[in-house]
């Protein structure tokens, strides 16, 4: 249940931050290719009529929402049993804003990525390269489980663990 839990809590956390200052930071006018500025934090001067490319900008803030909330998501594999709770919102808030939104820019956003001609349509970088040396690092800096190799660590429930690895 704390999986479910901590997995709930960073979607959440993904939404809500992608909403206050995680889009203007991945989308927002471009800062020297790093960073995007602060004009449209809390989703401020865009309207109903404004445009992202060819969509209604608010369809596109959202669109990009879901994998802000899915990519932080994704990290939690690699410390699930090893991290307090408290931590993990911690290090959710903190990822999203100093790691993930600026890492969006820099491939998405119009950053020094996109400008060199880096192409990721299907979040490679931005969503897997940037999970995987995360959940890489968090991995290494917690360590093993607590009791890793000296007891049998069985799934609490055979039936959640299929409907997980069904739902995959």
């Amino acid at each position: 249940m704390n999986t479910y839990a901590m997995t709930f809590v960073a979607y959440c956390l993904g939404s809500v931050i992608w909403m206050m200052w995680g889009y203007t930071l991945a989308f927002g006018p471009d800062q020297a290719g790093i960073v995007g500025g602060f004009e449209n934090m809390f989703l401020r001067g865009i309207g109903v009529n404004s445009l992202s490319g060819t969509i209604p900008t608010y369809v596109f803030v959202v669109f990009q929402m879901t994998f802000a909330g899915i990519t932080a998501a994704l990290v939690l594999g690699s410390v699930v049993d090893r991290m307090k709770f408290s931590s993990w919102i911690v290090f959710t808030v903190l990822w999203l804003t100093v790691v993930y939104s600026p890492i969006c820019h820099w491939v998405w956003g119009g950053g020094w990525m996109s400008k060199m001609g880096a192409l990721d349509f299907a979040g490679g970088t931005v969503v897997h390269i940037n999970v995987g040396v995360a959940g890489l690092v968090l991995a290494l800096v917690l360590g093993n489980r607590i009791g890793y190799g000296k007891e049998a660590m069985f799934p609490s429930s055979i039936s959640l663990t299929a409907l997980g690895a069904a739902l995959l």
